[in-house]
């Protein structure tokens, strides 16, 4: 005989499953739709992204008794300047070392080519075409000047002009909401309270210290290829000031640049580069990354490498920058509710037995 009364256990379970079939039979749709509301709210999130970062500068001024207004204004008209410097001086002396360093890198590959006895053919106009068509671009960028390559693209000049009044709107009222935040989840909840403040000491913890960690990362590297004698210092420092957002492979990359340019150049600056390429990422990796970023952000090498091919993978360029800053958030919160994830499967096993 069966049972008149429902098995409301089994009803729950099957409407679950069904709702999961639901989801991953319809997953192309729903990635559709996300990444159409990412594209719609990036320079938004782009400004409240760069104004968390920028807020404790605002907070170390106020501590030395400026006026919330006055530290806000100073903190944005550095940013403003920063970025006038790079276009005006920076980029100038980039193009120039580009233009060497691309002729440097083909001398050095037929260098190696001739020594080794190996024919390139092809490879090798395929990659001085490259570089030539890479400085070339540089150049116009330059000699154009950096109005007329941004009103070349409205999107992105739109883009860039929304972020930038929306970092400074987020960024003046920062505390504020921060502050209502913390209200709101003082009232709902204390645990998610709780949450939330672990999340933004780890996500604060990551973003303040790559921002210091960049600027470290152009200054010690540009100075040690300049001691050397290499003739694209700056452009390596500013390479690995970049590809700081790249762990393990950025660096690595920005190495291997500089050892193969450095091999035409003399036998002093040679083994000078070598040296550097083997001292500095390690001391990079073992003193000046865990006093930046300190303990809360200690990742396994192996699983930074595993996270960022992963993301390469799943979204390009953006995935790979973004990877370990979204490991980062997750194991941070599986770490907080991995107690409440235990019961719950506990609970799930009971209600399907």
């Amino acid at each position: 005989m069966f049972s008149s009364k429902p098995n409301y256990k089994l009803i729950n379970l099957t409407a679950l499953m069904l709702l999961l079939y639901i989801a991953f039979a319809n997953v192309s749709l729903w990635w559709g739709v996300f990444t159409a509301i990412v594209k719609v709210l990036a320079p938004f999130i782009i400004a409240f992204v760069v104004a968390y970062a920028l807020h404790p500068l605002v907070k170390w001024l106020e501590k030395r008794k400026l006026p919330h207004w006055l530290a806000v204004t100073l903190v944005t008209l550095g940013v403003v300047l920063l970025i006038v410097f790079t276009i005006t001086v920076t980029l100038p002396v980039l193009y120039e070392q580009l233009s060497s360093f691309s002729i440097m890198l083909v001398e050095a590959i037929e260098d190696i080519a001739t020594k080794l006895n190996i024919n390139l053919g092809s490879y090798e106009i395929s990659i001085s075409s490259y570089l030539e068509e890479a400085t070339k671009n540089l150049g116009s960028i330059i000699s154009n000047g950096a109005m007329a390559v941004l009103s070349a693209s409205l999107g992105f000049l739109a883009s860039f002009i929304i972020s930038f009044i929306a970092a400074i709107y987020f960024l003046a009222d920062m505390q504020k909401i921060r502050t209502g935040f913390r209200k709101f989840l003082s009232s709902y909840s204390k645990k998610w309270l709780k949450y939330f403040r672990l999340l933004d000491e780890e996500m604060g913890n990551y973003l303040h210290g790559l921002v210091i960690f960049m600027v470290i990362q152009f200054i010690e590297y540009a100075l040690v290829f300049k001691i050397v004698g290499h003739p694209n210092w700056l452009l390596l420092g500013f390479l690995a000031c970049i590809t700081t957002v790249i762990p393990y492979f950025g660096g690595l990359i920005t190495n291997i640049i500089a050892v193969i340019t450095a091999s035409v150049v003399s036998s002093f600056t040679f083994i000078g580069t070598i040296i550097i390429c083997l001292i500095f990422p390690q001391l990079d990796g073992y003193i000046i990354s865990p006093k930046i970023y300190g303990k809360t952000n200690n990742v396994n090498p192996l699983i930074t490498i595993m996270v960022v091919s992963i993301g390469g993978t799943v979204a390009g360029v953006v995935g790979i920058i973004a990877a370990l800053p979204i490991y980062l958030f997750l194991r941070c919160t599986y770490n907080f509710f991995k107690k409440d994830l235990h019961k719950s499967v506990v609970s799930f096993k009971k209600t399907i037995d």
